[in-house]
């Protein structure tokens, strides 16, 4: 799908969608239980895929427009399958999920998820008896998780944190979790932590990083409503840092998602000589790197987990942003955005099959006009994405 973008200022109020994050954690959390109401569901592609693992799990489901009901979870023969698509959090947060309670499954997914990686995974699980093979586009496990320690590098991804602490409640025998320094995107985790508390599971952090979990918990029935999605919501919020006038509406201020701070950000690089700080939000980088590249440059830190992303972001971005003028210098961890005055791009823009590429090439293309190959991306988060500019008055045409 290539989408075309006309010079244009975008105004008015849209909501903002709902978490992502927060809806994969809670729809897992219910499965769990074997029942439960999760509502202020949007159907994205990562969303589907869990839908569709959550069913390979055992869960029987009822879909009624934004709401998932888990109506009861029974048993599964062999080793089911588990269809992650494109999605990482889906893939990272049920592998420990079933090896908790199947003692086999099979994961399957695009050669860029497999390729993305669960390396902690591997190094972790082969101390446990657990035996994973991997192929281009499938990952199987043979084995159960038990109980006991676990020590992790906090510095790759918080996703495998997030599937142990979803998984050991569930395991005979007590656990210690222990997330090694620098712990990046720590923001990630608290939600897991807030999620886990919604559904009746104690995991206590006597010490920083350090986790306390006990064995043999039941996930408790609940119902609960997905908050507004900081993440998606800051692509939104940056057309106001070129020009337009644009209000979010459902969002928390309080939230845990560390992805609030686009808000903070955005104010940053109205300032020369910007320095921003991505470990805890890596999400952010492309947006902030368009909106860098609009204003006054910058430089941005804590860069390194970019290039295990959807695609590798800051390499993607910075081939995006020639196309606009716009130099960029890629380092192993950091990425620094030349104060450059934007161009309208000659050639076609690509997304990288990458849907937070999607969004900050359209907030440039709303400055300067352009062509967007691949932006059904967009599926993968934010489907109404399009749509929604179209309420903001966005002067785009699809192309299918």
């Amino acid at each position: 799908m290539d989408v075309v973008i006309n010079p244009c200022r975008l105004y008015g109020t849209a909501q903002a969608p709902p978490s992502k994050s927060y809806a994969h954690r809670a729809l897992i959390c219910a499965a769990l239980a074997g029942s439960g109401t999760v509502k202020g569901i949007e159907y994205s592609s990562d969303i589907s895929a869990t839908l569709d693992c959550i069913k390979a799990l055992g869960a029987h489901i009822e879909e009624n427009g934004d709401t998932v009901k888990i109506l009861s979870r029974s048993g599964t023969a062999g080793e089911p399958v588990f269809n992650c698509r494109e999605s990482g959090s889906t893939l990272r947060f049920f592998i420990p999920v079933a090896a908790a309670l199947l003692d086999g499954a099979v994961f399957t997914g695009t050669p860029r998820l497999v390729e993305r990686g669960i390396g902690i995974y591997e190094n972790l699980f082969l101390q446990k008896e657990i035996k994973i093979e991997k192929s281009d586009t499938e990952i199987k496990i043979t084995g159960r998780l038990t109980g006991g320690e676990y020590e992790i590098a906090g510095d790759i991804s918080s996703q495998f944190a997030t599937g142990l602490l979803l998984a050991l409640p569930l395991v005979e025998g007590d656990s210690v979790l222990k997330i090694t320094p620098p712990v990046e995107s720590r923001p990630y985790i608290d939600i897991t932590l807030d999620v886990l508390k919604k559904y009746g599971v104690e995991i206590i952090e006597k010490e920083k990083n350090i986790f306390y979990i006990k064995g043999g918990q039941k996930y408790g029935e609940t119902e609960m409503t997905v908050p507004g999605d900081w993440s998606n919501a800051a692509a939104l919020l940056a057309f106001n840092c070129v020009g337009g006038k644009v209000a979010v509406t459902g969002l928390d201020e309080n939230s845990v998602q560390g992805d609030r701070f686009c808000v903070e950000a955005f104010g940053m690089l109205e300032e020369e000589n910007a320095v921003i700080d991505l470990s805890d939000c890596p999400d952010l980088a492309p947006v902030l790197f368009a909106v860098a590249a609009a204003k006054n440059g910058a430089v941005f830190t804590g860069t390194r987990r970019l290039a295990i992303k959807e695609s590798d972001r800051a390499s993607a971005m910075a081939e995006e942003l020639e196309k606009f003028g716009v130099r960029t210098e890629v380092n192993e961890n950091s990425v620094r955005i030349y104060d450059c005055p934007l161009k309208t791009p000659g050639q076609v823009l690509s997304c990288h099959n990458d849907h937070r590429i999607v969004m900050a090439l359209t907030l440039l293309a709303s400055v300067t006009g352009g062509r967007i190959s691949g932006a059904q991306a967009i599926e993968k988060s934010f489907p109404r994405y399009f749509e929604t500019l179209g309420t903001l008055s966005a002067e785009v045409r699809i192309e299918t």
